[in-house]
């Protein structure tokens, strides 16, 4: 009997059977960038796009009006040997940092977490009462948190006639100290964010712990030192993170209690920025104090992060 040769199929090697798939390589890198390309486009228009426009302006003399308007020029490192040489900026740091870790590091963080401990395993009415009333000055807006701020703490406002029935003299906050009113305020408003996420930290320790430390004669100072915060060391530190990237770009809460003032006592970075961008129209220079502001909150961001690292096996 003569053999038959079945010739391979054209294009097939071997005979090889296909898969009966599209092949993983098919289309290489636009394969999955092209799903990817809304997300990406939006990334590059709405994030990347204004930071890359913002440290372009800080290199030039650009301004709101006249011929740096039109046709800005590259003035090179100009804005930035300004802005080390200027008194204001330097005050205007100070002022933030001290915002920064009084109402944000120490107000909220201790605040939050005094609060979510002492609603553990209360009565559910009492843990309503209180989280309504604090979750609802975190949904006021800030300008009218401003304003209610404003009514409370000026002269004939409504801490002073506390003290004026106590018998004692009364203040004008705002102007004797703009810097711890406004301090103050943002604590009230935004300290709701740090309760909640503290408390979710809390349901997530197992009780069988604090009940053991309890048996073997802890106390509850010495539970909350020894178990509760280093089992809460991740929760703080996120915590910490988001507050600080919300305490350092607080600006209408501060602009609608003082305006920066009396005279520059509170002006923090992000009302140097307005002032020197929008009310005297140097956005060159305003934008360069936008990176500053950028750095201080990246340097506290990167102090988070570390703590946020796995510990090192010993």
């Amino acid at each position: 009997m003569a053999s038959t040769t079945v010739a391979a199929p054209e294009g097939r090697k071997g005979g090889t059977r296909p898969s009966g798939r599209p092949s993983a390589r098919r289309g290489g890198v636009a394969s999955w960038l092209l799903p990817l390309a809304p997300a990406l486009f939006l990334m590059l228009v709405f994030f990347a796009g204004p930071i890359i426009w913002t440290v372009w302006v800080s290199f030039t003399n650009a301004a709101l009006t006249g011929v740096n308007a039109a046709q800005p020029e590259f003035v090179g490192l100009a804005n930035f040997t300004e802005l080390f040489a200027d008194p204001k900026f330097r005050e205007a740091t100070l002022l933030t940092v001290v915002f920064l870790l009084g109402s944000g590091v120490v107000g909220q963080t201790v605040l939050g977490l005094g609060l979510a401990l002492l609603l553990q395993n209360r009565h559910p009415a009492a843990r309503m009462v209180v989280s309504t009333v604090v979750v609802g000055a975190w949904v006021v807006p800030e300008v009218v948190a401003g304003l209610l701020w404003v009514v409370f703490l000026e002269r004939e406002g409504g801490l002073n006639g506390v003290f004026e029935f106590l018998g004692a003299a009364p203040v004008n906050w705002l102007y004797t100290a703009p810097l711890f009113a406004v301090i103050l305020a943002n604590v009230w408003k935004g300290t709701a964010f740090s309760m909640m996420t503290y408390s979710a930290g809390l349901s997530e320790i197992p009780s069988y712990l604090k009940e053991a430390a309890r048996v073997d004669g802890a106390s509850t100072l010495q539970v909350v030192w020894h178990i509760v915060l280093p089992l809460l060391r991740r929760t703080i530190a996120t915590t910490l993170m988001l507050v600080t990237l919300q305490t350092v770009q607080v600006f209408t809460l501060i602009y609608v209690m003082t305006a920066g003032g009396p005279g520059e006592r509170s002006t923090t970075l992000p009302l140097l920025m307005y002032k020197e961008a929008l009310q005297f129209g140097d956005l060159g220079y305003g934008t360069t104090v936008a990176l500053a502001l950028l750095i201080v909150a990246g340097l506290f961001s990167a102090a988070y992060v570390k703590m946020l690292r796995p510990e090192e096996v010993r």
